[in-house]
């Protein structure tokens, strides 16, 4: 009799372990699933795309025109095979995957700009190495064929100009376009090789120029359509509307001494001076662009935080903080409704 109790002793003591440790699984599965997968839902939820109101007589009133949805992000460094730990990106690589798909499914943009440096070793990452990250990028960044994807190169893909060449240039081009001026719903998007910007006469940042004087002479002709000069000839213009300026380098400002907000800089770095054609564009590069250009928004990113600067006679900059956990602990993005302005209602005089 003891022995049988004994025995049923000994089954109830492993049915117990056994249901502890599928307890235990269940836990662990549970929080898992929380924390590398819901939680992203539970926050990109929180986002709003802004309103976009039009001021018309006596009132602001919700515009009936069509909005462009488009999403920025910046910085991404995809590590590499030199610097890249394989823990440390399976980890990161995971982060922004499951942030980026979940934002594409939530808030259903319709174009997605990613301004430089998508990669960290694209300066002199060999060709296979290239190609494996290439591979990674376009799992990481998949997104569905009515969804555009648009890329600038950073001082990360193609080098800063002193390492910069034109093979890197045409590799990173070949995967993702050289595409410099491109428009949609009449909105302009100028999308420069900030890199090459250095103004130093080299045969890249001679060509870089050229080109955006090209773009600039197109911009001028279909801001004047009404009376076309001779020389824009009778080629299709663009959209009359003043283009968004799109680049990796920020146009020239002396610090982030003015930049607020969750996204800004941490208070104890604001206030270091920026280095011209290393931390930002020179001023001479600056001054061409909004000359050549005249933009009506400026977006970059770089310095892996948010700031907003006004330049000129009031043109506004925003810098697009990092979506790379390993640059920041609170990596976002930013969220633009965008309107041709050209087609908005005019209040006539009597």
């Amino acid at each position: 009799m003891a022995t049988i109790k004994l025995w049923f002793g000994r089954q109830n003591f492993h049915l117990s372990k056994s249901f502890l440790l599928l307890k235990i699984i269940a836990v662990v599965f549970a929080v898992l699933l929380f924390c590398e997968f819901l939680i992203y839902y539970l926050v990109i939820f929180r986002c709003n795309w802004p309103e976009v109101k039009i001021r018309g007589y006596d009132s602001e009133r919700e515009t009936l025109e069509p909005v462009l949805k488009a999403m920025f992000l910046a910085d991404t460094h995809l590590l590499g095979k030199v610097r890249g730990h394989w823990l440390d990106k399976l980890r990161r690589e995971w982060q922004m995957e499951r942030a980026f798909q979940t934002a594409l499914w939530l808030l259903q943009p319709e174009v997605v700009f990613i301004l430089g440096d998508i990669f960290d070793e694209g300066k002199w990452s060999s060709s296979q190495a290239w190609a494996d990250d290439v591979e990674r990028f376009h799992k990481m960044f998949r997104h569905p064929h009515h969804v555009q994807l648009k890329v600038v190169a950073g001082n990360h893909d193609i080098g800063f100009h002193y390492q910069m060449s034109t093979y890197r240039i045409k590799r990173f081009e070949k995967v993702f376009n050289r595409e410099r001026l491109f428009s949609w719903k009449g909105i302009n998007f100028v999308m420069v090789n900030s890199v090459a910007l250095e103004g130093d006469g080299c045969n890249i940042c001679s060509e870089a120029e050229a080109e955006l004087i090209k773009i600039s002479h197109k911009l001028n002709c279909s801001r004047e359509q009404a009376h076309r000069s001779s020389q824009c000839g009778d080629g299709q213009l663009l959209p009359a509307s003043a283009p968004i300026l799109l680049q990796h380098f920020p146009l020239y400002r002396r610090s982030d001494a003015n930049c607020s907000g969750e996204d800004a800089a941490p208070p104890e770095e604001r206030g270091i001076p920026f280095k011209e054609r290393y931390d930002v564009l020179s001023q001479e590069a600056s001054q061409k662009l909004l000359w050549w250009l005249r933009p009506r928004l400026v977006l970059s990113g770089h310095t892996h935080s948010a700031c907003e600067v006004l330049h000129g006679a009031g043109v506004p900059e925003v810098s697009v903080p990092s979506f790379s956990w390993r640059n920041r602990n609170n990596p976002s993005f930013i969220m633009i409704k965008l309107l041709n302005l050209n087609l908005m209602p005019v209040k006539k005089e009597t």
